[in-house]
């Protein structure tokens, strides 16, 4: 029998147990499982939500890469129409005001080396170049034009299409100081987008009253000289965003047929055809973007619904880690109890916005009745104890206003009275188990802020050590011996606190301040999701030393519950009223098994 060895020219490495390395494609024989093994990478290709926009804008001028975006000018609320925002991967911060308010306009270049050009009010043939904090004037257009589209750098821009009264097909090219004609486009058009650089752009889709309900689909490719057609979008669409580069293109979003429809279509081209790909989660015209290539990119702005929702776009990302839609509870609520797994979650309370007893239980995929609460109750302690079939509903606040002692254990189908909180406690964080649980913080007695621990036994609850902070509208996560607390209060809600099971030391400050957030996983590999200033979709991971921000929520909210674990998580509820849930999953390396005979 032919050996691998004699096939491959290398033995496979005998190793007991799994490989030290993640590398995708290693392979080696487990001699303790007696088995061969393999690395298989599993890949991410799709949406998630990025930080939203301070101020929305609708058609203005976007440039630089998913992890340092650049959007400028643009239709909004004043002084969008001169403001600049800059984005590092996470957030948006202001930068420097455009000299000329303008919408429809274009961008190429860097968020350090921007430049815009074109633009409305009427037909505009201003330049303006950013060198990250400031813009200045540079060589006017020799064709005004609005609905433009363009590519390059700062020093070697391009320029196409657009509207000077009626579509054009004129090209210019930009040296940094001026700009001279280039070759004209195959066809006209206006409200197009641009990628690739000043002799290898793309130009695509766009309006062209020459066609069916003037929706293009038409691509076209410049050398540096001249435009030859290239492959045709699969959705034709005009006031679209995109980015990337002549053989790695990314197009998106979009105004298309039947009339009225905002498009969240997705496609990537390959330098000679464009694929579809996922989809935005929010359809919208007048987007724009920016994309090194088209496997990471950020797409801001447009409507409607929403001009400052941001989305970024990953296309073969491993590991990578997003959050993902899921069926949405039968009960919208806020402030709602959490317990259980990705795979078997729990909710339980809540406020809809009268409080509630429902509970509900989560099988991966949809949400189906539970035993309802023996007591109605909102504002739980955050972080939950327990499992789908052994949890625990601490605390909270009755119909009638009044923090309550009571505690409720849920054995899988119905709720029962357990052992009585010290102190009336509300919107406190918890941790641990059914029969090793801990409330700690919230508010108690009617302050705001506590320090104080309680441990539970499955029977009673005794005190543990206080905290080094009072603080309320916490969460945490963890096990009664290794427990975290996130956010809150007090101060400025950024602290968080480790519990060894006897006292709280001070452990790594969140990123961002937050309180009325929800937390899930352990001590050493916890997520900090949602929370207030109102409504937020931040995600934070701890790794037991520091914070780190990971991919949005898809929906900001604030008093929400969570379940799971850093590899396997689960979001739902919240505030505004929601019943939407969310699925936090990493896709990376993972092992398989060779089938051998």
């Amino acid at each position: 029998m032919t050996t691998y060895k004699e096939v491959i020219g290398t033995s496979i490495t005998n190793i007991a147990g799994d490989s030290p390395t993640t590398v995708d494609g290693d392979v080696w024989y487990n001699s303790s499982a007696t088995n061969f093994k393999f690395n298989l990478t599993t890949s991410f290709t799709g949406w998630t939500s990025g930080g939203t926009m301070p101020t929305g804008v609708n058609s203005g001028g976007g440039c630089g890469t998913q992890t340092a975006g650049l959007s400028f000018g643009g239709n909004g609320a004043p002084p969008s129409e001169t403001a600049t925002y800059e984005y590092n991967g996470s957030s948006w911060t202001a930068g420097g005001a455009l000299t000329t308010g303008r919408k429809d306009l274009a961008g190429a270049g860097t968020q350090t080396a921007g430049l815009g050009f074109g633009g409305a009010p009427g037909t505009l043939n201003a330049t303006e170049e950013y060198n990250g904090s400031s813009w200045t004037n540079g060589g006017n257009l020799t064709t005004g034009r609005r609905e433009i589209a363009g590519g390059g750098t700062q020093t070697a821009g391009l320029a196409f299409g657009g509207n000077t009264g009626s579509k054009t097909n004129a090209t210019e090219e930009y040296n940094g100081t001026a700009w001279t004609n280039g070759g004209n486009m195959t066809t006209a058009r206006r409200q197009l987008a641009g990628a690739g650089t000043q002799t290898a752009g793309l130009g695509f889709g766009g309006y062209n009253d020459g066609v069916s309900g003037g929706y293009s689909g038409a691509t076209e490719e410049y050398d540096g000289s001249s435009w030859t057609n290239g492959g045709t979008m699969n959705t034709a669409r005009n006031q679209l965003g995109g980015g990337g580069t002549q053989s790695a293109g990314l197009g998106f979003g979009g105004y298309s047929s039947p009339p009225g429809t905002h498009q969240n279509a997705t496609e990537l081209y390959d330098g000679t055809s464009w694929t579809t790909s996922s989809n935005m989660a929010t359809g919208r015209s007048g987007v724009r973007g920016a994309a090194a290539t088209n496997a990471a990119g950020l797409a801001f702005g447009g409507g409607p619904p929403d001009a400052g929702a941001t989305e970024e776009f990953t296309s073969g990302a491993s590991p990578f880690a997003a959050w993902s839609t899921s069926s949405n509870m039968g009960t919208a609520r806020r402030k709602l109890g959490g317990a259980g797994t990705q795979t078997a979650g729990l909710a339980f309370g809540g406020g809809v916005p009268a409080i509630t007893n429902v509970t509900e239980e989560y099988n991966g995929s949809s949400w189906t009745a539970g035993g309802n609460l023996g007591t109605s109750r909102s504002d739980l302690a955050v972080g939950g104890a327990g499992t789908q079939t052994a949890a625990l509903a601490i605390g909270g606040d009755t119909p009638s206003g009044d923090g309550i002692t009571g505690v409720e254990e849920y054995n899988g189908s119905s709720w029962t009275n357990g052992g009585v909180l010290s102190s009336p406690r509300f919107f406190a964080g918890g941790a641990g188990t059914q029969t090793a649980a801990l409330v700690f913080a919230g508010n108690d007695g009617g302050t705001n802020g506590s320090v104080v621990t309680e441990e539970y036994n499955g029977s009673s609850w005794t005190s543990g050590g206080n905290m080094a902070t009072p603080k309320a509208y916490t969460a945490g996560c963890g096990l009664q011996t290794a427990a975290l607390s996130m956010g809150g209060t007090q101060p400025a809600g950024l602290t968080s606190e480790e519990y060894n099971g006897t006292a709280w030391t001070n452990g790594g400050n969140m990123n961002s301040g937050k309180f009325a957030l929800g937390g899930l996983g352990l001590q050493t590999a916890a997520l900090a999701i949602g929370g207030r200033p109102d409504p937020s979709s931040a995600t934070e991971e701890y790794n037991g030393t520091a914070w780190s921000n990971q991919n949005n929520l898809n929906s900001g909210r604030s008093y929400l519950a969570g379940a799971g674990t850093t590899t396997a998580g689960l979001a739902f509820g919240g505030n505004p009223v929601t019943a939407a849930t969310e699925e936090y999953n990493t896709f990376g390396p993972s092992l398989a098994t060779i089938e051998t005979t």
